[in-house]
């Protein structure tokens, strides 16, 4: 069995969106609600994590934008949806930061910390080392290792990624998979 730190209220969660809530699009973008999918259960984890966590925030690197692909409106509106079905289920997201940089070098842009800096800026309680980055990413990881946190990786998209790694603390199947952990600790 893993062996999870403490968590409680003090505790905060990051959260990717892409490949963690919802299926993602191999070398695209969900451009709209129509493409957006959440994985199985995942609903089911934000209420667990609603319990658990006393801030949840979500981290998201969207090229879409910043290649005309699609506008901020359409991120609103997948936003806006997706975060009706997990309140209605029971869970929560405490506010969604997202980069739309195309640059690679932009603060904001994961694996760069600057959207943990904007979450500490408006939740100032927030302690990135009493912090959790949970993504399917390499760059989630080190994006949580930046900014001092824990790291959670899910093989839900790059299963190949092996473990023990030095960017990864802990590693599970699906978000779920975290959640039931959490509950079961």
């Amino acid at each position: 069995m893993i062996q999870l730190p403490s968590i409680d209220k003090s505790n905060t969660l990051f959260i990717d969106r892409d490949g963690v809530i919802n299926y993602e699009k191999k070398e695209s973008y969900i451009l709209n609600w129509n493409e957006f999918q959440f994985y199985k259960d995942v609903t089911n984890a934000m209420k667990i994590f609603n319990e658990i966590f006393g801030t949840i925030v979500m981290v998201t690197n969207q090229k879409g934008i910043g290649k005309k692909l699609m506008t901020t409106d359409d991120l609103d509106s997948i936003h806006q949806n997706m975060l009706l079905q997990i309140e209605s289920a029971g869970g929560r997201i405490d506010k969604i930061y997202y980069c739309s940089d195309l640059s690679d070098t932009s603060i904001n842009r994961k694996p760069n910390p600057g959207m943990a800096f904007q979450a500490k800026a408006d939740f100032p309680l927030i302690d990135f080392g009493k912090s959790f980055m949970i993504g399917n990413k390499l760059s989630d990881m080190q994006f949580g290792r930046n900014a001092g946190m824990n790291t959670i990786f899910l093989a839900t998209t790059n299963p190949e990624i092996s473990f023990p790694h030095p960017d990864i603390d802990f590693r599970f199947n699906t978000l779920f998979e975290f959640a039931a952990a959490l509950k079961n600790n």
